[in-house]
């Protein structure tokens, strides 16, 4: 059996630095802990630490260890957390959804509102790139993503997706723009207004991009934003008009001011959702899958 002292320790040495900072951390002799990690070396039959100056560094078999050491005790973390919750939350349901930061926000408020109603619902968002919380699905931090693209093959991570939609997306902008520019057709309009787009790293942004270039239009771009919500308040603000899934634009509604330009029935926003172990059996993430299917 693997000695987990010993290996608490080797991972506080990595994550301090050094030996005398975890001594310190831990108020324990710097002679304590050193016996404890030559221990686990030997038990592991492999260095993992070498020295580097007054401090220490991880050999390579050292920083394959200190990954599974990290995975393992932010798993105790968790534990803790939930175990706490329950004791003073109560019957409350936590649910932890991950928002990548490529996919419109409004669509992501629209799709979670099935689990909004729920009794004692916890609701925890996070939003992050895609990689990082792929990465923190696979540790258990979240029990499921949003994200604009399914989850790539990698038997390590163990991942699923599903596409729950894919929404048409329509252009909106403040009235005084759209409607000084009644008179000119959908969608060559776009070539004469300021034009507000999601960053490049979206999903959306290189459907939109591809969408311009075969209507040929190269319209003035006066905005980036990675937050769909954040796009349009400045939007209403009057500096430009933007694209929103139609799902989305169900809560354009909360932005006064900003009206219709135009629908684009060939131009789509996909969401999908991804999944680990741990949401197969979420009661919560299984109705968010059901609402997704029926899209």
């Amino acid at each position: 059996m693997l000695n987990y002292r010993h290996l608490y320790y080797f991972w506080m040495v990595a994550k301090e630095g050094g030996l005398a900072r975890a001594a310190e951390r831990l108020d324990m002799a710097i002679q304590t802990i050193s016996v404890q990690v030559r221990a686990l070396e030997k038990s592991l039959g492999r260095q993992l630490l070498k020295p580097a100056g007054r401090t220490v560094v991880l050999t390579e078999a050292g920083e394959q260890v200190f990954a599974r050491a990290e995975a393992i005790f932010q798993l105790g973390q968790r534990l803790e957390e939930d175990i706490s919750q329950q004791d003073t939350v109560g019957a409350s349901v936590r649910l932890a959804v991950g928002l990548s930061d490529g996919i419109s926000k409004l669509a992501a408020h629209t799709l979670l509102r099935p689990v909004l109603a729920s009794t004692q619902l916890r609701l925890l968002c996070h939003e992050g790139e895609f990689e990082q919380l792929q990465s923190e699905l696979a540790q258990h931090h979240l029990d499921v993503v949003l994200a604009g693209q399914a989850a790539p093959p990698n038997p390590n991570l163990r991942l699923s997706s599903e596409r729950m939609v894919s929404s048409p997306v329509d252009w909106y902008g403040p009235a005084p723009l759209v409607q000084a520019s009644a008179g000119l057709a959908f969608p060559a309009v776009l070539q004469q207004l300021p034009i507000l787009l999601p960053t490049a790293h979206s999903v959306l942004r290189a459907s939109v991009n591809r969408w311009l270039e075969e209507q040929g239009l190269r319209p003035h771009i006066v905005g980036e934003f990675e937050d769909s919500a954040l796009m349009s308040v400045f939007a209403a603000h009057g500096l430009g008009v933007f694209p929103v899934s139609r799902l989305g634009a169900d809560d354009i509604g909360l932005m006064p001011g900003l009206v219709l330009l135009g629908r684009c029935e060939d131009l789509h926003e996909e969401i999908h959702a991804i999944y680990g172990r741990r949401g197969q059996h979420h009661p919560l993430v299984q109705k968010l899958l059901a609402r997704g299917l029926c899209q």
